[in-house]
């Protein structure tokens, strides 16, 4: 199972070193995450950013290229909301379905959910 990481989910997996192990033992690591999750989940001060680091150099980062962020666009349009889910949110849905499914880890499940039920392979969302 493929496991791509939203920024919650690399927030939390830095601060449970159990979470990561176990996901270590099950096989399931390294996490992809798009490049653009950076954004989110750093401040650009490496003493700030220490925890967070030290789970990226273990993870596959991928580059946000023009097929994948017209995925991502299509998810976003498809969602029925009073508000649309932020891109970043559909960029991580997207690349999960890109790679052909698997399960993205986070601790803001609901518009994940929402972008999930409109991708071409199975995209499962989870508690990180």
């Amino acid at each position: 199972m493929t496991v791509v990481l939203d920024a919650q989910g690399l927030t939390m997996l830095a601060k449970s070193r159990a979470r990561l192990e176990e996901l270590r033992r099950r096989g399931e690591w390294p996490a992809l995450l798009p490049a653009v999750v950076l954004t989110e989940c750093l401040t650009g001060d490496h003493r700030r950013d220490y925890h967070e680091n030290g789970v990226l150099r273990t993870c596959d980062v991928k580059p946000v290229d023009e097929p994948l962020a017209r995925s991502a666009a299509l998810l976003r349009a498809q969602v029925v909301a009073r508000r649309a889910p932020s891109a970043v949110d559909a960029i991580v849905v997207a690349l999960a379905d890109f790679v052909g499914g698997g399960t993205v880890l986070s601790s803001d499940p609901a518009d994940l959910r929402a972008l999930a039920r409109h991708t071409v392979h199975r995209v499962d969302v989870a508690p990180a």
